[in-house]
């Protein structure tokens, strides 16, 4: 019988005392006791909870802070502010992941363009007036700003897609949709802004929401899903280090 190897470990870490006050303050967030909006105690009181001097306690709020459980806000009374959940922590951890390549960009406009092709379903059949004028608005504010300021039409453009996220009842999408789209405008800045022709390109962009929303505004899903799809592999693909990778997710869309 082949004597079986040793299992390798590596030293034991100390783990280190801000990263107690991190985990009871975070397991406080997530079991409810803390709320949005909700104030943790002032740095005295929680060097006196804690029983640890003020480095250590600014250093764990620190770290809450970049995790974006909480935001200290000048002139407010008591400690941090609890935060909402947002979309900004899922953006920057997606952007950082990219940067990092532990996920690639064409990864990230796969789950992109899954995502699109469901939230666009389900707002062609959940969508109320007001949600269509919402995403109205947001297409004739586009093509207001199309040749003049880049991040006018940038956000409009936003505007309108953060519309079909909501259209589609699913706050998780919504979420996800608007952390991947923040996502992979940080990490493909120098590729679009190169675009010679920015002007047409905004222009296509505007001809193509507003084909999108006519579909859902006639709660028509499959037609909504191929041009979500499409838009985006026309729009990303070529910029990508291997041209064809978004091919699988378009072969039925015309």
């Amino acid at each position: 019988m082949n004597a079986v190897p040793p299992a390798q470990f590596s030293p034991a870490v100390p783990v280190r005392t801000y990263e107690r006050i991190v985990e009871q303050i975070e397991g406080a967030i997530r079991a409810g006791d803390l709320r949005p909006g909700d104030h943790l105690p002032s740095e005295r009181e929680l060097m006196t909870q804690f029983s640890v001097s003020r480095p250590t306690v600014r250093e764990a709020l620190r770290v809450l802070q970049v995790m974006g459980l909480v935001e200290s806000r000048a002139g407010s009374r008591g400690g941090p502010e609890v935060l909402a959940p947002s979309s900004s922590l899922m953006a920057r951890s997606l952007s950082t992941l990219t940067l990092l390549d532990s996920v690639g960009l064409t990864e990230l406009l796969q789950f992109r363009m899954m995502l699109e092709s469901t939230a666009v379903r389900l707002a062609a059949a959940r969508r109320d007036e007001p949600q269509l004028e919402l995403m109205r608005r947001a297409i004739d504010a586009m093509e207001g700003a199309v040749g003049g300021d880049a991040s006018d039409f940038a956000q409009a453009d936003l505007d309108f897609h953060r519309a079909v996220w909501k259209a589609s009842g699913n706050e998780l999408i919504a979420a996800c949709g608007q952390a991947v789209s923040e996502a992979l405008l940080a990490s493909m800045q120098a590729e679009l802004s190169s675009t010679a022709d920015t002007a047409a390109l905004e222009q296509d962009s505007v001809g193509r929401d507003r084909a999108l929303f006519e579909a859902i505004e006639a709660g028509r899903p499959a037609e909504a899903s191929r041009l979500a799809r499409r838009a985006l592999f026309d729009r990303f693909d070529h910029l990508l280090s291997t041209p064809g990778s978004l091919e699988p997710l378009v072969r039925d869309a015309p």
